[in-house]
């Protein structure tokens, strides 16, 4: 007889918050300036709402590991769901090292010692690693992990805002809000940053690949996304607000942007209290990098399984069926990273990193709103236990609005508009980077394709 489940909805809540809210993005938001308040609220109605409203119908219509790749392929077939694996998973490695490059630096606030180039990558590693070996259980037996990661980060934003809003009140506003201050800016350095508020958005899907591990998958899932939405929403806008009148905005750093916000607004760079935000920044980390594997594992092996990845994705553990030959590569991709880091030029690791996995991650999103659409065209019988309401017209809306704000992110984020030097020395490896993953997964589609066809031929001379 099957054990009762573990995953219940006050987890799946916690879950999705600890998967969508993304602590360490605060910096790059926060370089926006006082704009980033009218991007989060635009965002968080042409983005977010349709966006949470679609992940709910398609998560409790079509249940299962596959998560994206599963409704892609449904809709525009196996090809476009190949692309869509490829570039749901090549991201996470390259967050996974983006994030594993800033642990040295935690740990050295934390234990007030400095790590040599050999020590901070043998840190780096440790950290893919456990990473890994967290991602080989299931995420019923991880679920305090995730919990207790959610919880932390909520703390810290709502430290980061309660502080920020004491210092401006006692110090006065280090960056002073005026109508036009308020307005969007359309300079390329803030539009470039759009991207990083959509990317803190994105996430609510992962929530689908849990349904296994629920108690009651078709009610969970639409609660707690929307529940988690909500929470998301407040949380981000409170802790931008602290951060916004607290903190000059040329004084964030883009790589450690939290740690020093905490820095700047105690007016200290040691001690007991940075030393523990530090601490309990780093636990964050893990609790994201490990929901985050758990859920892109599952769809990547799925997708190999039915033949559109390598076949070492599909590899499973014999004891849980957990995806390991996933979680393997994801060690061996940003191993490869963190260890040519250092030959690398000198420049911001984490942003370079960070914003290559955020154009990856983006792409394989922009197939998803149409593929939502087109379902309901072409698979209108199947049940819909949450189904968005509306018209034609509306789901038209629904599906174009999240689908341009992707698409005009990405070319701000990876195309470079701008000739001179230091915006092609900063933004152009991003753009051979994404060139050159998206041609790979080209690669594998050709493969595969020519694989498939040798495997139909022998069965036919058999």
């Amino acid at each position: 007889m099957e054990g009762k489940k573990k995953f219940s909805l006050f987890s799946a809540v916690l879950s999705v918050i600890c998967v969508v809210f993304v602590a360490e993005a605060a910096a790059p938001v926060a370089a926006i300036g006082n704009s980033q308040y009218f991007w989060w609220l635009f965002l968080l109605i042409t983005f977010l709402l349709p966006y949470g409203l679609i992940s709910s119908e398609l998560g409790t219509t079509y249940i299962g590991e596959g998560g994206i790749y599963d409704w892609v392929t449904k809709a525009f077939g196996h090809r476009w769901g190949s692309r869509v694996s490829w570039y749901y998973w090549i991201n996470f490695p390259l967050w996974l090292a983006s994030l594993a490059v800033i642990t040295p630096d935690l740990l050295a606030t934390i234990f007030g010692v400095d790590f040599s180039t050999v020590a901070q990558v043998i840190i780096q590693l440790i950290f893919i690693w456990v990473i890994i070996w967290i991602s080989f259980y299931p995420v019923s037996d991880s679920v305090w992990i995730l919990n207790g990661a959610a919880m932390i980060k909520m703390l810290l934003a709502v430290l980061i805002g309660g502080i920020g809003v004491y210092v401006a009140m006692t110090r006065g506003m280090a960056n002073e809000i005026t109508v036009p201050s308020l307005l969007p800016s359309f300079d390329l350095n803030s539009l470039s940053f759009i991207s990083v508020i959509i990317f803190n958005l994105l996430g609510f899907e992962v929530i689908c690949t849990f349904a296994g591990d629920m108690e009651n998958p078709n009610k969970d899932i639409p609660k707690s996304i929307i529940v988690a939405g909500i929470v998301i929403a407040a949380i981000y806008l409170f802790s931008a607000f602290g951060i916004g009148v607290a903190i000059p905005t040329d004084q964030i750093n883009t790589g450690s942007g939290l740690m020093d916000s905490f820095k700047l607004l105690t007016g200290n760079s040691s001690g007991l209290f940075i030393g523990l935000m530090a601490f309990l920044f780093l636990l964050t980390l893990f609790g994201n990098m490990a929901s985050w594997s758990l859920g892109v594992n599952n769809t990547v092996c799925y997708a190999a399984e039915n033949g559109d990845m390598p076949d070492v994705f599909a590899k499973r553990s014999g004891k849980n069926r957990m995806p390991t030959g996933a979680a393997m590569m994801n060690g061996v991709v940003a191993s490869i990273v963190v260890v040519l880091a250092p030959i690398l030029p000198n420049q911001d690791l984490f942003w370079s990193f960070f914003s290559l996995n955020l154009v990856m991650f983006l792409l394989s999103y922009v197939p998803v709103f149409p593929a939502f659409y087109k379902l309901r065209q072409i698979d209108p019988d199947t049940p819909r236990p949450f189904k968005v309401k509306g018209n034609k017209a509306t789901l038209l809306v629904l599906t174009i609005l999240p689908m341009l704000m992707i698409v005009t992110s990405l070319i701000f984020t990876a195309v470079p508009l701008q000739f001179d030097s230091a915006s092609l020395s900063e933004q152009l490896p991003i753009t051979i980077g994404a060139i050159a993953f998206i041609l790979v997964g080209e690669f594998i589609i050709f493969y595969l394709k020519i694989k498939k066809k040798g495997s139909k031929l022998n069965v036919k001379k058999n």
